[in-house]
């Protein structure tokens, strides 16, 4: 006989982690699925370690967005001081930076009076102190706060916060099909060469950059397949070299204009992000040789540096969803959506985009759809104030 739970998630990134933190602390049972044989291995680990606002979002007008996601670092500083450290982040301005001081100085003033944080310009005699930057052409730079955490660690920490509230997470299980039917979802999964099967009231598709593969093993009560998102897979490649700085730098690429950061990571430099839209199995998805020489170019044109491919230590690749559609990839937006199979009664939903910042109040948003087809439960704890526990 099939166990049933109230959710069963499918995919135990970060997105997937704090869907079953937060439902498990409204009170239902939960039991997250995760395909590989470790939590975080898809783009949970492979994002920039920044849990930030999203200073650059306020250039295409999504002030909501970086309001909540300076609210949700907010929270996270309080939550999860081990885990999320607030440090001062550097903006250098060029005379060939196309971002004018006065412009970055308005993103900059709106952007501390959501986070309550104030910017500043360093003094020039400050600046022969910051990590090689070089001083040529250099008109001003600009200090703000953000923060930084280790993206793998912070979701086992969300993860390992969910199993304390009761929720079940089993790994090296992939989800074979599902079927909706009039009293919930029949969802089976392999584990151990074995299929399995669960009942679950609704199913919540947190796959990632595997969302629509997921969904084409779904089936509505009609036995047809479910509508998939309209998305397209980005990837984004980091590089580490060697080499030690004491602040992130926020940089304005040469190439194209894009935001690239350069920060402090375990001893080394990280450089990232790079967008190339993905068509492959996302399993397999790799850093480019052209990302690679992106990313150096734009290092050895800011600091003191001549670096080549041989110094890189380490590069990893993520990918992105974000909507589908012509045009920059950097232009798109970076909101978070929820798919449901039935806007009345929804038994399948799932969460297409969303950012590391902003997890836990994606799975807010998540429990809204919930709601409408489950009773509500009596709640065990406040994702707002509960504190993460801490985890290797």
């Amino acid at each position: 006989m099939s166990v049933t739970y109230d959710v069963v998630i499918i995919g135990a990134g970060i997105h997937g982690a704090g869907a079953a933190q937060v439902a498990a602390a409204a009170g239902y049972s939960v039991l997250v699925l995760e395909q590989f044989d470790k939590v975080a291995q898809g783009t949970s680990s492979r994002s920039s370690k920044l849990i930030h606002g999203g200073l650059r979002y306020l250039e295409s007008g999504e002030f909501r967005l970086v309001h909540e996601c300076l609210r949700e670092r907010a929270m996270l500083l309080r939550n999860a001081p081990d885990l999320v450290e607030l440090v001062p982040f550097y903006i250098p301005v060029y005379k060939q930076t196309s971002r004018r001081p006065w412009k970055i100085a308005l993103g900059l003033s709106i952007y501390s009076l959501f986070s309550f944080k104030p910017f500043h310009r360093i003094a020039k005699i400050h600046w022969h102190q910051m990590d090689g930057l070089k001083t040529q052409d250099l008109d001003t730079v600009f200090g703000y706060y953000d923060a930084r955490t280790d993206d793998a660690r912070l979701t086992r920490c969300v993860l390992e916060s969910a199993r304390s509230l009761g929720a079940e997470v089993i790994t090296s299980a992939t989800m074979a099909q599902a079927s909706v039917t009039p009293n919930g979802v029949e969802v089976s999964y392999n584990k151990d060469n074995e299929s399995v099967s669960v009942k679950a009231g609704v199913l919540v598709n947190a796959a990632g950059a595997w969302v629509n593969r997921v969904l084409n093993r779904i089936k509505d009560s009609n036995g047809l397949g479910l509508q998939t998102a309209n998305i397209d897979l980005v990837q984004g490649t980091h590089i580490v070299v060697p080499g030690e700085i004491n602040h992130p730098y926020y940089l304005e690429a040469p190439q194209d204009g894009r935001a690239v950061f350069v920060t402090p990571w375990k001893d080394h430099i990280m450089i990232g992000t790079t967008e190339n839209v993905y068509s492959g199995d996302p399993a397999k998805v790799c850093p480019l040789e052209k990302e690679i020489h992106y990313l150096l170019y734009i290092y050895n044109h800011y600091f003191d540096s001549n670096l080549v491919h041989k110094d890189i230590i380490e590069s990893f690749a993520g990918l992105r969803v974000l909507p589908g559609g012509e045009g920059a990839t950097f232009k798109r937006s970076r909101d978070t959506h929820l798919l449901q199979d039935n806007a009345s009664r929804p038994r399948v939903i799932s969460i297409v985009g969303g950012k590391l910042t902003s997890y836990r109040a994606t799975a807010e948003k998540l429990l809204r759809p919930v709601r409408k087809t489950l009773k509500a439960r009596r709640p065990i704890a406040d994702t707002r104030t509960l504190k993460l526990p801490v985890v290797d």
